[in-house]
């Protein structure tokens, strides 16, 4: 009889003293999905619009909140922009061979992406036009080519995140 007692006293404490989180749909209660449009890249980045048009198809289909359709379907379409790419040095190594010349060995990727998220048929954009940036860090290992490529779909992994969170979560 104790046990009984004690699980009915924690359930309804934690029902009446709720913290005021919201569990579960977090998204506007008249839109049920999502599309994507063909991303422009503005930079010199390489493949840059596809990556972003697939790390925010990844993010919406992660994310869970809406459905992702086709733009035919689709009660929002997310329309983005790749306007700017900075990369810089974040630290310095010495050659092991010349301890007075420094070379960078790690770096930073800012990537900015402009946005809008448009309902069909209507002028005025339900979000936007909106920037966000995206941030990641990478290192030079042997190919810095390939380590900046890598550094820039991890920048626009992070960019689609803030995209994907500001339509499901900022109405």
């Amino acid at each position: 009889m104790k046990i009984k007692e004690t699980f009915l006293f924690v359930v309804l404490t934690f029902l009446l003293t709720g913290c005021g989180y919201r569990i579960g749909f977090t998204g506007h209660p008249q839109i049920s999905s999502l599309a994507v449009a063909p991303v422009v890249n503005e930079t010199l980045l390489f493949n840059a619009a596809g990556n972003l048009r697939a790390s925010l198809c990844e993010r919406i289909v992660t994310d869970g909140t809406y459905k992702l359709l086709n733009e035919s379907k689709a009660d929002c379409i997310i329309h983005a922009r790749v306007v700017e790419a900075l990369f810089s040095e974040v630290s310095w190594d010495t050659d092991d061979d010349d301890l007075d010349e420094f070379l960078p060995d790690y770096y930073r990727v800012n990537v900015k992406v402009q946005y809008s998220v448009i309902l069909p048929g209507r002028v005025k954009p339900l979000i936007g036009p909106a920037t966000v940036t995206g941030t990641a860090m990478f290192d030079h290992v042997i190919d810095l080519e390939n380590a900046r490529r890598n550094g820039v779909k991890q920048a626009l992994w992070d960019a689609s995140k803030k995209i994907v969170d500001a339509c499901t979560e900022a109405w």
